[in-house]
């Protein structure tokens, strides 16, 4: 096939899209580079509207780098009887199959059920029932009854005193804050002007309504005001703390929730499929996530109050998720110490004066202020596209009717990168070898450069720079490395160490190490590219070092004898 050129969403074009910020007329101004700002930069672009974008950290920073990487209907939703939450979520998921094949992949999950639980047998029958019926029997694989000793196949740790069998069903797993990159990129390729590290700080009111919004460059300070024919919202738990600066009187409109999740070496918790726990008494769910890099056991749900970017992850939270652990899996013998890394988000849910956090609905709320805002907060990340369509058809109301018909219709249903679909995935993984040879790496290492990137990895191949005479030596991974690290500085606006390890790649998740012992040559790739100075690279190291002793801080403080012992 004929491939496409790669998109460019550059770190050297911050200058020129804040020119473009500045000096054009935007019919959507939209604020926030999340899952749901990127899912509605596309959705408008996708109709012909001219559309600017500005997130106040990097892309993805916030709750959609930080989800339980599921593309999922919510089974646990059917029992607070949220049927059209549970369709809609079934419907995207079969939808992001399609349109994003290298990010979301089917997985298969095991319910194990114990004597003495809430819900018996039969009763979780009937519900994996209407879950498949909701999906429109799509799912890859429909639910199976499992007795006790298949059920031990499947999970050969699990706790086997009072198992009366299980359940397995399909949905998915995703790499959450590539798939917002991913978006945005799908966005710029229609003419979007998106840039992350640009803070909304105030907004021109005329009339009552607002028609500019004013931005600060944090990274240089330089100040611009983008005019606009309306504005979308999509900061999710920062909704109620930014809402004040666009319209001034506001009431808060969230109930957020914290939700913690812990990594783990698949060789350390060797699941072969994904697992459901019940806790508090069967209240809660918590999932063991199977992947090819990392096992991920989360979340917890619990109401925060305060700045969502200062949430931590404390001592109580691994405790929390470590005992759950060790109740379905004793024999695995999981300790603190086995933990690779810990991650902690805040879900902007709406207040429905629901009696816990975890019964708190998950559906999301389009608010139209009058003020020319349109306000979207809580949802679910897997209806995201949904909820973008949702949200630009709403701001259309305050648009003349001759732009409401003519940005009537969007077109979200193709592929996010046509590099990357389904056949496209087919003949790249056809080409490993080939590849693998031409370029002199090893075989896995192309191959997961192909499994992230689709078709587009033989041009990230071509890019490839040739090692200067008298330099080192690279190993196939440290190049891999390089590779990606090059890549995500040219196309996906990546700006520093942390974006790259915490957001671009799984690094700082997966590995042991979190990396590190990549940092020196990771850190001489982005000097090259960005023109750093050897103090400007000691500070980028060390900010990354800072960072992880903040993201695994709850580690000072952890002397509780049931995981350590």
């Amino acid at each position: 096939m004929q491939a496409e050129p790669m998109v460019r969403f550059s770190a050297h074009d911050r200058d020129a899209i804040l020119g473009r910020l500045d000096a054009e007329m935007f019919d959507l101004i939209v604020i926030g580079g999340g899952i749901t700002g990127a899912g509605v930069a596309r959705d408008a672009a996708s109709r012909g509207m001219k559309v600017a974008l500005v997130e106040a950290r990097d892309f993805a920073e916030g709750t959609s780098s930080r989800s339980s990487k599921l593309i999922h209907g919510g089974i646990r939703y059917l029992e607070n009887l949220e049927f059209g939450l549970v369709f809609e979520a079934l419907s995207e998921r079969q939808l992001l199959f399609d349109i994003a094949p290298h990010l979301v992949h089917p997985l298969r999950f095991v319910l194990p059920l114990y004597k003495g639980d809430r819900i018996g047998m039969f009763k979780m029958g009937l519900g994996m029932w209407l879950y498949d019926a909701l999906s429109l029997f799509e799912a890859p694989e429909l639910h199976e009854r499992l007795s006790g000793e298949e059920s031990l196949e499947c999970l050969p740790l699990l706790r086997k005193d009072g198992l009366l069998g299980s359940y397995a069903y399909s949905d998915a797993y995703m790499d959450d804050a590539r798939m917002v990159i991913e978006t945005l990129r799908s966005a710029v390729a229609l003419g979007a002007a998106c840039i992350n590290y640009a803070v909304a700080e105030e907004a021109e009111m005329v009339n009552g309504k607002v028609v500019s919004v004013g931005c600060r460059d944090t990274l240089t300070g330089r100040r611009v005001r983008i005019r606009g024919r309306h504005v979308i919202s999509t900061v999710g738990p920062w909704t109620d703390i930014v809402a004040p600066r666009l319209v001034g009187e506001w009431s808060n409109i969230l109930r957020p929730s914290k939700g913690v999740h812990l990594t783990f070496e698949r060789d350390r918790f060797p699941l072969k499929h994904a697992v459901v726990m019940a806790a508090d008494q069967q209240r809660r769910i918590v999932f063991g996530i199977p992947r090819h890099e990392m096992v991920i056991v989360g979340t917890t749900d619990t109401d925060y109050s305060g700045d969502p970017a200062d949430v931590t992850t404390t001592a109580e939270d691994v405790e929390y998720l470590l005992k759950v652990t060790a109740e379905y899996f004793p024999e695995a013998k999981i300790r603190a110490n086995d933990i690779v890394a810990t991650y902690a988000g805040v879900r902007p849910l709406i207040r429905d004066n629901a009696e816990t956090e975890s019964k708190t609905s998950r559906e999301h709320l389009i608010l139209e202020d009058p003020r020319n805002v349109t306000f979207v907060a809580g949802g679910k990340y897997t209806t995201y596209r949904l909820m973008a369509e949702q949200a630009v058809n709403a701001a259309l109301n305050s648009f003349p009717l001759d732009l409401q018909v003519r940005f009537g219709r969007n077109d979200t249903k193709c592929p996010l990168n046509p590099l990357a679909t389904t056949a496209a995935m087919a003949e790249a993984e056809a080409l490993v070898p080939v590849l693998a040879k031409e370029f002199k790496l090893n075989p896995r290492d192309v191959e997961t450069l192909v499994g992230r990137h689709g078709l587009e990895a033989v041009k990230i191949l071509e890019k490839d720079l040739p090692v200067e005479p008298g330099a080192p030596a690279l190993t196939s991974e440290e190049r891999y490395w390089a590779i990606e690290a090059r890549h995500a500085i040219q196309t996906s606006m990546c700006l520093n160490l942390i974006d790259f390890y915490a957001r671009r790649t799984h690094l700082f998740l997966a590995r042991r190490d979190h990396g590190f012992s990549h940092m020196k040559l990771l850190s001489s790739v982005f000097a090259s590219e960005l023109g750093w100075s050897d103090s400007k690279r000691q500070d980028e190291e060390a900010a990354l070092c800072q960072y992880l002793q903040a993201e695994l801080g709850w580690k000072q403080d952890f002397s509780l004898s049931f995981v350590t012992s």
